[in-house]
């Protein structure tokens, strides 16, 4: 379906209450995400029992609720010169500019045209997000948050668009928990006064800390607009697939049997649901690549920095600190031939590898030579495992239920990005969001090793009679 379904019916812009103002430096970590997409998320949810306008009224005000501890969300950045030593800094004004809250309509679509089990993901979803092509660099000037609240047929689907340089996933999905947890309480008690964060999440750690220091970082550049880049990528196919918490321990143990044929003893030990999903994405992805057997490849990750910091940075930390660990590079050829238990242990060696020095270092070498991340930066031969099963995606319940299923735009994808979400029925399952060019994607779908370890998708149930008959009414 074509995106001009969707129709834009109004927008309002939330502010914090009045406060001093102030501005917080972005440090290396933030930095380094400028000149990628703003986070694209969005959440599927039946109808609530009342109004558009009263839903509209009531995101609003839990909003701002949550805006009053997570301030920096409604600021917006600025580059500022300086002088001793020469270059630039970025930094979040705050100075209350607001975020912005969109009312649309997609004419006749459905859940199930949304989210049709065991298919690739409509292209329909990326029409429901807002600011779609825009980095992090333009909170210059535009919103450093933004949310559509899209009516569907018979349910509602809320995008949440956000600025990655001010903060990563972990920091981004306990505001929006936050935010939730406020529209929760004011539908019990009718006021936001009382009991606002009702997920019992610890308020954010808004200093901002890095290991080469907690002031602004200067960059020898006079702006930072020379470093910018807005690439577009080539046709892609996207599928979610549903790995049930069953298949994920099948693939585990198979992993840890084959690990201990080889001898690895403490690889077997030691391997994780996480690492067996990793070597079967990556190994059946290379083998739909058809990629010569003499070409690298390498199987990246996206890692939170907190715990491995001495001493560790909070969980609640409102900022980005993570990085995006590698396997060492290996042959293609050899890493079919090599099997399952042993690209598994290949992903947890990297993941043990990221200790405090290792995260030191890096910052340094940063600090020696900035760089912003761009999609040049991932290699055409690997795959990349991003977001995290941790995500508390689905405790993002405002009031009238927990949501149905979790999507994403179209921002920061490309061949063989696997970004992992917890399974909607809980206990350990894991849905991941696959993006491959259409060729691939052919491939893999004729893959019985990868097949045999999806789970089929069930069937979304329909929003309950109650709340879609209540849709549009007072």
């Amino acid at each position: 379906m074509a995106a001009t379904l969707v129709r834009v019916l109004s927008r309002r812009t939330v502010k914090p209450p009045p406060r001093p103002r102030e501005r917080i430096p972005l440090t290396t970590w933030d930095i380094s995400m400028l000149s990628t997409d703003y986070i694209q998320k969005g959440l599927l949810y039946a109808p609530p029992p009342f109004s558009t306008a009263r839903l509209l009224d009531h995101l609003q005000a839990a909003l701002a609720d949550a805006l009053v501890a997570y301030y920096p969300v409604a600021g917006r950045f600025v580059t500022e010169q300086e002088q001793h030593p020469a270059g630039c800094s970025v930094y979040i004004d705050c100075h209350g500019q607001g975020v912005d809250i969109i009312h649309a309509v997609a004419d006749g679509v459905a859940i199930a045209d949304a989210i049709p089990p065991d298919a690739d993901v409509p292209r329909l979803v990326q029409s429901l997000f807002p600011l779609d092509g825009a980095v992090n660099h333009d909170g210059h000037h535009l919103p450093l948050f933004v949310v559509q609240v899209t009516d569907l047929a018979d349910g509602v689907f809320v995008a949440f668009v956000y600025n990655h340089a001010l903060s990563d996933g972990t920091a981004f999905w306990d505001f929006l928990n936050v935010w939730a947890g406020s529209a929760r309480a004011r539908l019990s008690s009718g006021s936001g006064a009382d009991n606002q964060n009702q997920n019992q999440l610890p308020p954010p750690l808004l200093e901002r800390w890095s290991p080469d220091g907690s002031g602004a970082v200067v960059l020898p550049y006079p702006d930072l607009t020379g470093l910018i880049e807005r690439l577009s990528p080539p046709p892609l196919r996207e599928r979610m697939l549903h790995f049930s918490a069953e298949s994920l321990a099948a693939l585990k143990e198979r992993a840890r049997q084959e690990l201990l044929a080889a001898g690895d003893a403490a690889g077997a030990a030691a391997v994780t649901r996480f690492q067996a999903l990793s070597s079967l994405v990556w190994r059946c992805v290379t083998r739909a690549r058809r990629l010569a057997p003499e070409q690298p490849t390498v199987c990246r990750a996206a890692i939170n920095n907190r715990a491995r910091l001495r001493p560790q940075l909070p969980p609640e930390y409102f900022g980005n600190t993570i990085y995006a660990i590698s396997t060492e590079a290996v042959r293609a050829g050899e890493l079919l031939e090599r099997g399952h238990g042993w690209a598994a242990a290949a992903v947890g060696r990297a993941v043990a590898a990221h200790t405090d020095a290792d995260i030191r270092a890096r910052v340094a070498a940063w600090t020696a030579k900035p760089i912003v991340y761009t999609l040049r930066y991932f290699d055409p031969s690997g795959v990349m495992m991003g977001s995290s099963p941790r995500f508390d995606m689905y405790g993002c319940d405002f009031g009238w239920g927990k949501p149905l299923a979790a999507r994403s735009g179209r921002a920061n994808k490309f061949d063989g990005k696997a970004s992992l979400y917890p399974g909607r029925e809980g206990g350990g399952s894991i849905d991941a969001e696959l993006v491959l060019t259409p060729e691939h994607m052919a491939r893999l779908e004729q893959d019985k090793e990868f097949w045999a370890a999806v789970t089929p998708d069930k069937p979304c149930p329909p929003p309950p009679a109650a709340a879609a008959a209540a849709k549009g009414k007072n």
